[in-house]
């Protein structure tokens, strides 16, 4: 068997020292090329991805919003800035904080109008993108890749 694509792809001359290790690096170019594909609907916006996400999984909880511990546990991509993160949403109108009563040291956010608002534009943008990216991945191949990628995090 010759060369892999992943190897061709970038440049690179020596063969992986494992299949492992060229599956990773593999996987990992495949996370970024999709991440790629979505940064540009969010740059429109002057949104990251980290901010689309932190503004869908708000949208989830609804009313009664989350603390921001909470909506740290839910990203995509863990990040130690959340409190940064949400202060840039907060700067842009997308997101509001309050104290909680119970316990002033807990804040809530809570998803804005104008964010919901925003993210309807976005939700079809990004809905597009997902559906070209794994066009040419029939509906079985989807699932098993689904259920390989849960294995892949259960031996982590």
């Amino acid at each position: 068997m010759g060369a892999s694509r992943i190897l061709t792809e970038i440049k690179q001359t020596k063969p992986f020292s494992s299949l492992e290790q060229e599956v990773a690096v593999a996987f990992l170019k495949t996370a970024d090329h999709l991440r790629r594909m979505k940064t540009g609907i969010f740059e429109v916006h002057d949104l990251t991805e980290q901010q689309y996400n932190v503004l869908r999984i708000l949208r989830g909880a609804g009313r009664d919003g989350l603390c921001t511990l909470a909506v740290a546990d839910r990203l995509i991509e863990q990040t130690p800035g959340i409190t940064r993160l949400v202060d840039r949403l907060e700067s842009k109108g997308l997101v509001k904080r309050e104290r909680a009563k119970a316990d002033r040291r807990q804040v809530y956010c809570f998803i804005t109008k104008a964010a919901l608002e925003l993210l309807a534009l976005l939700d079809p943008e990004v809905e597009k993108s997902a559906k070209q990216a794994f066009s040419l991945l029939t509906r079985a191949e989807m699932k098993l890749l689904l259920k390989n990628l849960e294995k892949i995090r259960d031996a982590s």
